[in-house]
């Protein structure tokens, strides 16, 4: 996974970008810049209006969204802000000069850490179960062929053990399951105790009870937390909490607005949810403040990207002001939509700064 994503011909080093491929909410309008912005200022005025305010962009693609940034921020904002783009591509040609454009992540920041959608491409192991317990997948790099590997490291073991507990096995249904999906639902039920024939891995249905071993995520996300002198780090990522972990794992691809099958080969995106609250426990290690874990719907509206419909009577005093408020409240719409992008989870992590919740008006 991390050579076909940032090795010398990955998916984000040697390609277009990743805007040629999927939407995101920094691709998808300026309305969710514009919230940013509304949430840069507030931690702007608790930090105290410093000098030089750091705003990094970790996974920033071509700088799409510190673009927006800069072109929506007020003068005297503008005039402080310290813009890092950290992305494993070279400098786009285009990219304005008054942003930093870095392969790492700064050593000291005061200031707003984003990391919209990186998370999901921080390389990680994938595991499978067998009637001897989790192994891990292995997978060849130009067929994307899954055979199960060695077993796990107690380490990784342990991780599963914490954050991505199987459900209990309902008896009665696991031969309906089986039948249906190829997928037994967890590890008690891969034992043939009915003399039905289950036998362990299933490689034409691409196995089964299979995880993401999200422990690589937590060790990135607290590094990044780590590097915050003062400020907050923002994550917005797809993801699931520990009660609600998906049963087949989420591990997928995407290549020029297509899902496609997660081969490893640099010719597409290779992905995962993330285990968001395993990754904001991480971070609240490090940075020893509280965290919050809320909605992007629920995020953006209390940063007033509502989605309402601008009022009919606005259309007969200004129609083109109607307008645009009605195209602002189409895009705000979309991300608030919380059967796609705002869907997705805003982790929020203040580091020796004291702000505000996000309560929807």
């Amino acid at each position: 996974m991390e050579l076909a994503l940032y090795g010398p011909d990955g998916f984000f080093v040697a390609g277009p970008g990743p805007a040629a491929h999927f939407r995101t909410s920094a691709h998808a309008s300026p309305v969710f810049a514009a919230a940013l912005l509304r949430q840069l200022v507030a931690l702007d005025e608790a930090l105290g209006r410093p000098a030089r305010l750091d705003v990094v962009d970790v996974g920033a693609g071509r700088g799409e969204l510190l673009r927006a940034l800069l072109a929506q921020a007020g003068p005297d904002l503008a005039a402080r802000l310290h813009p890092v783009a950290v992305e494993r591509a070279a400098r786009p040609d285009d990219l304005p000069p008054e942003i930093d454009w870095r392969a790492e992540i700064p050593e000291r920041i005061t200031g707003l850490l984003l990391a919209t959608e990186w998370l999901d491409n921080v390389p990680l192991d994938v595991a499978v179960l067998s009637p001897q317990g989790w192994h891990l997948l292995l997978v060849n790099p130009t067929t994307g062929e899954e055979t199960p590997g060695p077993a796990l490291s107690p380490t990784d073991t342990a991780w599963l053990t914490t954050w991505w507990p199987l459900p209990p096995r309902p008896l009665p249904l696991i031969k309906e399951f089986a039948s249906s999906s190829g997928a037994p639902p967890d590890a008690n039920s891969l034992i043939d105790e009915g003399g039905d024939g289950w036998d362990g891995w299933d490689g034409e249905s691409g196995g089964w009870g299979r995880v993401e071993i999200g422990r690589a995520r937590d060790k990135a996300w607290a590094e990044a937390v780590g590097r915050i002198e003062r400020g907050l780090a923002l994550a917005v990522d797809y993801g699931h909490l520990r009660g609600s972990r998906p049963i087949a794992g989420t591990l997928t691809g995407y290549r020029d607005g297509r899902q496609v099958p997660p081969v490893p080969d640099g010719s597409c995106d290779v992905t995962a949810h993330v285990a968001m609250d395993s990754v904001a426990s991480a971070g609240e290690r490090v940075a020893r403040c509280a965290y919050t874990l809320v909605s992007q719907r629920e995020a953006l509206r209390a940063l007033g990207a509502d989605g309402g419909r601008p009022p009919l009577s606005l259309a007969a005093r200004d129609p083109a002001g109607y307008l645009r408020a009605l195209a602002t409240a189409s895009a705000a719409a979309e991300l608030t939509d919380a059967a796609g992008l705002g869907g997705h989870l805003w982790l929020r992590q203040p580091v020796g700064v004291a702000l505000d919740p996000l309560v929807a008006r």
